[in-house]
């Protein structure tokens, strides 16, 4: 079988940016402004409410959990079909797609970024709670300044592991036609019919190159973190 990559040259462009210069960004610039800001988004999001759990416990605990574990249990596709027509409903006026996509993309990642920074804070020493109790600082201030800084650190492996998630999962707004990666290259193929091998090899090929990139910076910090923990042997034995 005989590839013709024509169709990836004559396209590039439009691939990687889509329409910018008409204030219309798309494919892999669409797709990482939708990756990154439901990132930011779902990081604000699951910490307060891991922060929440972690405070007042009881059936304040137990109600974040029944919410995430309802969130988690959905399909992401449902989600955001949900919100792109929901949300006009309750605003009396329509929501540009992409807006509707992210904050899908937030609201059901939210859900593991509790889990995971509730199992950090939950995993760190606990005396260091009673010192703080111990030099006078209250329950808030012991969590944003003693226990928090440490976890989101020890975290942050697990955080681009989800961003990666994220990347991947942004794929599902071409059911809403926002014109993202995949999106555009439905587009591209749907108008040049006879190079869809080559069109989504290409894109399979970017999705796994951006998804790689992060793997490997989580992977150095990995390493870094490992490394600066490790005991210093010349130290321990005396010479």
């Amino acid at each position: 079988m005989a590839f013709d990559y024509s169709v990836l040259h004559d396209n590039f462009t439009y691939l990687l940016w889509g329409r910018v210069a008409d204030g219309d960004p798309g494919g892999v610039l669409l797709t990482l402004i939708m990756a990154i800001s439901a990132g930011a988004l779902s990081l604000v999001l699951g910490v307060a409410m891991a922060a929440l759990a972690w405070r007042f416990g009881g059936w304040t605990r137990r109600a974040l959990f029944i919410w995430a574990d309802f969130i988690r249990g959905i399909p992401l596709i449902f989600v955001i079909f949900w919100l792109y027509f929901l949300m006009p409903v309750v605003f009396g006026s329509a929501i540009p797609g992409t807006l509707t996509v992210i904050l899908a993309l937030a609201w059901f990642t939210s859900a593991a970024v509790m889990h995971s920074t509730l199992s950090g804070l939950e995993s760190l020493p606990a005396g260091q709670s009673e010192a703080g109790l111990a030099s006078g600082f209250s329950q808030w201030q012991i969590l944003w300044v003693l226990l928090l800084p440490q976890a989101l650190s020890n975290l942050l492996p697990s955080y681009l592991g989800l961003l990666i998630s994220l990347l991947k999962d942004t794929s599902l707004a071409f059911i809403v036609n926002v014109p993202e990666l995949t999106t555009v290259a439905g587009q591209v193929n749907n108008r040049v019919q006879i190079y869809p091998a080559e069109i989504f090899l290409f894109i399979g090929l970017i999705y796994y190159l951006l998804c790689a990139t992060l793997a490997a910076v989580a992977g150095k910090w990995m390493n870094k973190k490992t490394k600066a923990q490790q005991p210093d042997i010349t130290r321990v034995q005396g010479i």
